[in-house]
């Protein structure tokens, strides 16, 4: 194995502008989030591959004398990264004991990790090692923590094979890959999330990848080269909700009105531009509060147009009210029906507001974080960088 220890981190992703509108041919906007996912790759010498994720409670661990049953399988296939081998999971659902049907997060996370160990390290000797992961992501609620770990895992598993080197200086804290690294990071993360979620589109994985903001249209993700850093509230209203229902919900709205909900998805597309141009701007010239008006207005808008889709909920209208009883403008984000939804700050907002919102929505059920978008994507770092709770629960095993 090529590393002895290596530390890693990718970021969770919001929708800004453009959910339920980009399925039907508009533009959406999708940022990263500065809550991120850490992993830890260390050799072992225990002769066991083993891999932890505290968050949801799964410790898993192998011989290494098992796993090297099932080289036959992957010995040709490390270099196929273009398309995932539906063969081979199926060799490994059989081998882990999962059933065909069964579709947990927490399983489908294990295959995914098996599944890009054993393709990169096939055609070498297979090393003792251990990975542990821990998220500041909420798991299931839109934000991209199944893509953070994939993106986690490809880059840690392409530096410990060697296809791709580590890219830490002496001197340096943190850093990133090139852009032929990155791309190839990518494509081993998206095989991860299709092992997981069976039909992604890849903009997940892309947010985690590249970090920053990224345009989405129709299946086509373009990595935004410069993004100011924006400062948000996040909150979870912790409703449950069917993107697959959402989405349903919506093509039938447009096919019962499509004179009126035509009009409502070109009004987003349009909605969706005028902010990339306006963060565009912000980027290249002084930052100025007529910005924010804009930005805080697109906002407004586009949570009334989700409404009219038909993918509101009474708790994100009352996120929406909250918020705005404090002066600050909040959307949903993602699928809709409850999950998650982000609240401009103003650089101005004063710390005290921003503490009684999050007190206001925590009294109303909510999970509320203060963070902000527009974040570097995959990154390696020293253990120095990485935040000493999180550094405790990587080392714990």
């Amino acid at each position: 194995m090529q590393v002895k220890e290596i530390y890693v981190s990718a970021p969770g992703k919001a929708i800004l502008h453009g959910e339920h509108a980009v399925v039907h041919g508009k533009v959406a906007l999708a940022v990263s989030l500065n809550l991120r996912t850490y992993l830890r790759l260390e050799a072992a010498t225990t002769g066991k591959v083993s891999i932890n994720l505290p968050n949801i409670d799964i410790f898993m661990s192998w011989d290494v004398s098992e796993l090297k049953q099932l080289i036959p399988y992957f010995r040709g296939k490390s270099d196929e990264v273009q398309r995932l081998d539906g063969e081979l999971v199926r060799i490994l659902r059989e081998f882990v004991g999962i059933a065909n049907g069964n579709s947990d997060s927490c399983n489908m996370a294990t295959l995914a990790f098996l599944y890009i160990y054993l393709s990169l390290f096939a055609l070498s000797e297979l090393p003792s090692l251990t990975v542990s992961v821990w998220s500041e992501l909420p798991t299931g609620a839109g934000l991209g923590s199944s893509a953070a770990f994939s993106v986690c895992l490809a880059a840690a598993l392409l530096c410990a094979s060697g296809v791709i080197p580590t890219t830490l200086k002496e001197s340096d804290h943190t850093s990133r890959w090139c852009q032929e690294d990155l791309e190839l990071i990518n494509s081993w993360a998206f095989k991860g999330e299709i092992i997981i979620h069976g039909n992604p589109s890849g903009v997940d994985n892309a947010v985690g990848t590249w970090g920053g903001m990224l345009r989405f249209l129709a299946g086509k993700i373009i990595p935004l080269s410069r993004v100011p850093l924006l400062r948000i509230l996040l909150t979870n209203t912790k409703v449950p909700r069917s993107t697959k229902v959402l989405v349903a919900r919506v093509k039938d709205k447009i096919n019962k009105f499509p004179s009126i909900m035509g009009p409502v998805l070109d009004s987003v597309d349009a909605i969706s531009c005028t902010c990339e141009k306006v963060l565009s701007e912000m980027t290249c010239e002084p930052i100025t509060g007529e910005h924010y008006n804009i930005l805080e207005e697109l906002i407004d808008i586009n949570q009334h147009h989700l409404s009219v889709m038909g993918v509101g909920h009474p708790t994100l209208d009352t996120l929406c009210r909250v918020t705005l009883a404090r002066g600050l403008h909040s959307k949903l984000t993602g699928a809709g029906g409850g999950g998650c939804g982000v609240t401009l700050l103003r650089p101005e907002t004063d710390s005290s507001v921003v503490q009684s919102t999050i007190q206001d929505l925590r009294d109303c059920g909510f999970d509320c974080w203060e963070t902000s978008i527009g974040g570097p994507g995959v990154q390696q770092h020293t253990p120095v960088t990485i935040k000493q709770d999180i550094l405790e629960v990587l080392n714990r095993y």
